[in-house]
């Protein structure tokens, strides 16, 4: 099978689990060597040793990818390992505080902001100096939720960076594009991942402003279920071959329609 991102170099945020850990597996199964980055470094581990198999390379990246300083050493040693970055995913992100607005606490809301769209920021600055010769692909991960959807009461951080998230990358994709650095947004839906992990709900607050919403026959009309991080992978691989060279700017919404209901 030819190698479509051959002797590429990819640079994954949430590298360790989910999404990032999927799309990490599918780059490298197609040839490119994966700078692998998350805060958990035992996950990464595991992650580095599959590529490993497949018969590609990595490297383990521990980072806050809300530090500058961080995220900035981190290309730094990716540059040292092999020179050059041609894709992007700034994939990382959090749910965060799952409450009213009343209710939320100001720190509450910067810790969703900076998980999710100030490291967003930070992952594409420090990826730029790097990808202006040569071009290359910058993938954000977005959601359905503030771009199709606002009906999940209580994530008005989340919603936020989301949204923002998919002004910042459209402005990128203008400002970019004289460096041939392609900037596209995914938007998933319910994806099976560990994002739960990262969501702290305060359900007795919710009552006092949830709109009851029920869908008999279920909310995932495609394939009534969640998505897998597999199927977000395959389209973080079209975004980021040749196949693509000429989509940029664009959000491509993957939910099985369920935005659309």
């Amino acid at each position: 099978m030819e190698k479509r991102l051959q002797d590429q170099v990819a640079f994954i945020t949430g590298a360790g689990s989910g999404i990032g850990k999927a799309a990490a597996l599918k780059l490298a199964e197609n040839g490119a060597r994966v700078a692998l980055v998350d805060l958990h470094k035992e996950n990464i581990e595991d992650v580095k040793a599959q590529i490993e198999k497949l018969g590609s390379e990595a490297i383990v990246l521990e980072a806050n990818v809300s530090s500058a300083k961080e995220v900035e050493q981190c290309y730094k040693n990716t540059i040292q390992q092999w020179g050059n970055v041609d894709i992007v995913f700034a994939n990382a992100g959090i749910n965060g505080v799952v409450t009213p607005i009343e209710d939320l606490e100001p720190t509450e809301w910067e810790l969703t902001i900076s998980n999710n769209l100030t490291s967003t920021f930070l992952t594409v600055k420090y990826a730029i100096p790097y990808m202006k010769k040569n071009g290359g692909s910058i993938i954000i991960t977005s959601s359905i939720n503030g771009n199709r959807i606002y009906r999940n009461i209580g994530m008005s951080a989340y919603s936020t960076s989301k949204i923002a998230q998919m002004g910042f990358g459209k402005m990128a994709a203008l400002e970019l594009a004289e460096y041939h650095i392609r900037m596209n947004m995914i938007c998933p839906g319910a994806i099976e991942t560990n994002i739960n992990d990262n969501t702290w709900k305060e359900k007795k607050n919710l009552k006092k402003v949830e709109i009851p919403i029920q869908y008999p026959e279920g909310s995932q009309p495609l394939e009534h279920q969640a998505g897998k991080p597999e199927q977000v992978a395959d389209l973080v691989l079209f975004l980021a071959s040749n196949q693509s060279s000429h989509i940029t700017g664009s959000e491509i919404y993957i939910d099985g329609a369920e935005s659309l209901l």
